[in-house]
């Protein structure tokens, strides 16, 4: 069953019925097709999800009943936050898209020194943009409660910032050879943790300081040398191996 999200105010719990508007509306009439009776998954992006029922489709609305509301706990109670180093744009959408699909709550483009990548200010609304639509489509594929939140770009120091209010932060890094994920977050009892991921060239060595400066937790992913975006999707997984519901830990 195809799924989409919309807006809390365009569900209608009292009359039992719910609006589609926007882009999915060309997408539900011209690429899918359907019909009048046929079945949607809706999402609040809130983690509540209904089965719906297609009453009416016009030019800019897709009308629905609801039918069921269904029971299903989508997204972790930990909360990731993953600051990603600005890379290629190829590489910055498959990144966005797998963390989606991990659970990744919230994901900051973050410009370091050795970010090959500098967005300019009059094309980042339109990167962004781009970026947010990757969000939404993955987040329907992998069927989440919530589309994560994508921010950005923030300066090195305004990232710091940001991460102060984490419970925790770790930094992979390829120069540390000794502290895992696992061992850095074992026993930890947080509600939400900040992953810090170099661009293609990496951090420079004053930033690993400034990081572990701030109390971030400076770890290995291995013998191996991990692209960013490998590193992006490696990291996260195993934080919500290790601290929640990834790999059936519900």
């Amino acid at each position: 069953m195809d799924r989409f999200f919309v807006d809390k105010n365009n569900i209608d719990l009292e009359n039992g019925t719910c609006i589609i508007e926007g882009e999915d509306v060309k997408h539900i009439s011209k690429v899918l097709r359907c019909k009048v009776g046929e079945k949607l998954e809706i999402c609040d992006k809130d983690n509540s999800e209904y089965v719906c029922e297609i009453t009416d489709i016009s030019k800019n609305q897709v009308d629905l009943n609801i039918i069921e509301k269904k029971e299903i706990k989508r997204e972790s109670d930990l909360k990731v936050k993953l600051y990603q180093g600005l890379p290629k744009s190829t590489k910055m959408e498959f990144i966005l898209q797998k963390l989606t699909e991990v659970g990744v709550d919230e994901i900051i483009l973050v410009s370091t020194k050795r970010s090959v990548v500098k967005v300019d200010d009059k094309k980042e609304g339109k990167k962004l943009e781009r970026w947010e639509r990757i969000i939404y489509e993955a987040a329907k594929q992998s069927k989440r409660g919530k589309i994560p939140t994508l921010r950005g770009v923030l300066s090195f120091d305004e990232a710091l910032e940001d991460m102060k209010n984490n419970d925790m932060n770790i930094c992979p890094y390829e120069n540390e050879k000794t502290v895992s994920i696992k061992s850095a977050i074992r026993e930890a009892d947080i509600n939400n943790i900040g992953i810090f991921i170099g661009p293609e060239g990496g951090f420079e060595e004053e930033e690993i300081q400034t990081l572990q400066n701030i109390d971030s937790k400076v770890v290995s992913l291995g013998p191996r040398i991990l692209r960013t975006e490998t590193a992006s999707v490696v990291a996260s997984s195993i934080v919500l191996y290790e601290l929640s519901d990834l790999g059936g830990n519900i």
